[in-house]
């Protein structure tokens, strides 16, 4: 495996660097804070002969309904490995002066957890986010999250529309992390497709698709799509503490492309960084179809 060490300003532009360098197949390792910026450690594995298919892995990729056409690189080779080559995998970029992380997805995705989630883990880490929603169509939606920054101590803004998304964002403090919560939407619609990119481009933000576990891998893939079509670079997978079979957010990733950077397992702030060994568990975990309930 070939290691190399990137340094830049942002997260962003580490992940570039990394992309120019060792392409699309490079796996995260580490990312940490240095003087002036960033440091990202990543690694890439040298491609070598296929090696033949293992039938009990085949069955396993089967069981979880991931597309067949990643079982020839799922089914060989070490699993970690051979998921890391498949998919992307990084780091949501929460550093201070990044641009805001804005969380789109499907009603009832958990991006309101999700929101809170990372606002508490940043809290714990010393850092005071900013946290705006721009849901004013669910009920009670605002309320949820109002008690979760009244616990932290950190400000909410409501946004319902762009202008007053972009007079929220002029509050920004010291330049600490922006989350921005946005309401349930369906971007395979004009309309919503047309709200979501206009949220986006106000905050010129990074946009990450929050997707539950265990949706049909068609509909998933369809879904991860039509977010990376309105800018979504990144995918968070929740509901992994109740979704058994994981072909939808593997197929979602495979399709879009997006860097698979959070796994919601449970409610704690302790979930964190998608990486392919978590994902290797799982497929094994679950695998077998004498698993199946």
């Amino acid at each position: 495996m070939r290691l190399k060490l990137f340094r830049a300003a942002g997260m962003a532009e580490a992940m570039a660097q990394v992309r120019t360098e060792l392409g699309t197949d490079a796996l995260i390792l580490n990312t940490r804070k240095v003087a002036g910026g960033i440091e990202v450690t990543a690694a890439v594995e040298p491609r070598s002969e296929q090696a033949p298919r293992e039938p009990d892995r085949v069955a396993a990729l089967s069981w979880h309904g991931v597309p067949p056409s990643l079982h020839s690189v799922l089914a060989q080779g070490d699993l970690d490995v051979a998921i890391a080559n498949a998919l992307r995998f990084g780091p949501l970029p929460l550093d201070a002066y990044e641009r805001p992380v804005m969380f789109a997805g499907p009603p009832g995705a958990g991006k309101t957890l999700t929101t809170a989630r990372l606002a508490t883990r940043l809290v714990m880490s010393g850092i005071s986010p900013m946290v705006i929603t721009t849901d004013g169509k669910r009920a009670g939606a605002t309320e949820q999250l109002a008690a979760f920054t009244r616990l932290l101590n950190v400000p909410l803004l409501v946004a319902s529309n762009c202008t007053s998304l972009s007079r929220a964002l002029t509050q920004r403090r010291d330049g600490n992390p922006v989350l921005i919560d946005t309401a349930g939407a369906d971007p395979r619609e004009a309309d919503q497709a047309d709200e979501l990119k206009g949220f986006a481009n106000i905050a010129s933000a990074h946009v990450a698709l929050v997707l539950p576990g265990g949706l049909d891998p068609g509909e998933a893939a369809d879904l991860a799509l039509a977010h990376a079509g309105c800018g979504a670079m990144f995918l968070i997978a929740t509901r992994l503490d109740l979704a058994h079979r994981l072909g939808g957010v593997i197929a979602a990733a495979a399709a879009s492309r997006l860097l698979l950077a959070e796994a919601g397992i449970g409610p704690g702030a302790a979930d964190g960084l998608f990486t392919p060994s978590i994902l290797s568990a799982r497929l094994c975990r679950f695998g077998d179809r004498n698993n199946a309930s």
